[in-house]
């Protein structure tokens, strides 16, 4: 059976930052869809009454700091809180709260605080946390959390692909499997774990840009060893953008 997040720690911290005005706490992510893979982020939203202070952010990030990590015996997390009334009613782009991941650990170290602001990003979260119905605390999400249109899902996933090639060197093996998932949403309707995405993606890929979609794929479920010398990374990451906008226009 895949591996399931232990998530009881995270749901502690955010009751003690948060007390009363913590609605509720829902997992997301490749632990709904399948379970973790070696390379998964464990994935929470919390639903907020009260926008936060300064303070409750930066505890979040300091606790954050401690319990997310990436080796042997931790897990990356990312976190994202929302306060309700910024997501419902439903309106693009949506604010986030907070947001807390590894590919930020840098800037957090150096004592930077996540502030609010609008984050497309956060229509595929909403509708993945809708669609895991997952809750850790409090209700249903469907209770906080309004459905996001199909419109703006889409325009937000693919508002996020320059930014993802300007990682393509320093992320590859997730960039590759993201741009993988946002073509098979975009062209299916549905949104699936990064390997099944990418199975679904090499089938439909030409020959020649398999390898690389395929070693991405591997290498986040445990089977390969991270390592691109060997290939040529670039034209198949450029194929997929292509395939993103033909979806999306289509």
């Amino acid at each position: 059976m895949p591996e399931q997040p232990h998530t009881d720690h995270l749901v502690r911290l955010l009751r003690t930052t948060f007390g009363d005005t913590l609605l509720g706490v829902f997992a997301h992510g490749s632990a709904t869809l399948g379970g973790l893979r070696p390379h998964s982020d464990v994935d929470v939203l919390a639903v907020v009454r009260e926008p936060t202070g300064q303070g409750q952010r930066r505890v979040l990030v300091e606790e954050l700091l401690e319990i997310s990590g990436v080796g042997e015996g931790v897990r990356p997390v990312e976190l994202t809180v929302v306060v309700q009334g910024d997501v419902r009613p439903w309106r693009y782009p949506p604010s986030c709260e907070f947001l807390y991941g590894e590919w930020l650990r840098e800037d957090f170290e150096h004592g930077v605080t996540p502030e609010p602001g609008p984050n497309p990003d956060l229509a595929p979260v909403l509708t993945m946390v809708l669609l895991a119905d997952a809750p850790l605390f409090g209700p249903p999400p469907a209770e906080l959390l309004d459905p996001v249109p199909a419109a703006d899902l889409r325009r937000a996933i693919v508002a996020g692909v320059p930014e993802l090639m300007e990682e393509l060197a320093t992320d590859t093996r997730n960039v590759l499997l993201t741009l993988a998932r946002v073509w098979t949403t975009l062209d299916t309707g549905s949104i699936r774990s990064k390997d099944a995405a990418a199975a679904w993606a090499v089938a439909r890929l030409p020959a020649a840009h398999r390898p690389v979609l395929g070693r991405a794929r591997a290498v986040y479920l445990g089977e390969e060893d991270e390592r691109w010398d060997d290939l040529d990374v670039r034209p198949c990451a450029e194929h997929l953008v292509r395939m993103i906008a033909e979806a999306y226009v289509s």
